[in-house]
């Protein structure tokens, strides 16, 4: 059985999060045009302000102590009333398919009551078959599904309230 640990990043991890951010839009460059710069790297810019939102909570994966991935959650919302949200998710290949970003998930509900939005560009097809296999167990299948345009990209977003 694997260990399986989220905490909470500090000012100092903030940058390996930055790093891994190459990775993730590695992964989006899949189902969306994002060119690689010049030298090789996506260009992404730093995330200086949304670190800074007193709402955004971010997070690193660990899996048997080794670096894994991270996760970010933030209050960029885009249905009424909706409190949380998880901005990124991020898990690496290797550590896919092993209930990793199921217990992420489920740790952050355990931790964070209140409203929550989770959404997916619809072109992510893994994204997709992942939270329709996850919000009906962690909700007991008290959501709402919407499809709406975000950042112009068409998105399925779940609701629920989380107790």
């Amino acid at each position: 059985m694997i260990s399986i640990e989220l905490h909470a990043a500090r000012r100092d991890e903030l940058q390996t999060i930055e790093n891994l951010m190459q990775f993730y839009t590695y992964d989006f460059s899949e189902w969306l045009p994002l060119p690689l710069g010049e030298q090789g790297f996506f260009s992404i810019l730093p995330l200086t302000d949304y670190w800074r939102k007193p709402t955004t909570q971010a997070f690193l994966i660990k899996v048997d102590g080794e670096l894994a991935g991270f996760v970010t959650v933030d209050d960029d919302t885009h249905v009424p009333d909706a409190r949380h949200n998880i901005g990124y998710l991020f898990v690496s290949r290797r550590f896919r398919g092993q209930g990793v970003a199921r217990f992420v998930v489920s740790t952050l509900l355990n931790r964070l009551p209140g409203r929550w939005q989770i959404f997916h560009v619809e072109a992510n097809q893994p994204a997709r078959l992942f939270w329709a296999a996850v919000i009906p167990g962690l909700t007991q299948n008290r959501f709402s599904l919407h499809q709406l345009s975000i950042q112009g990209l068409p998105c399925s977003v779940y609701c629920f309230e989380n107790p």
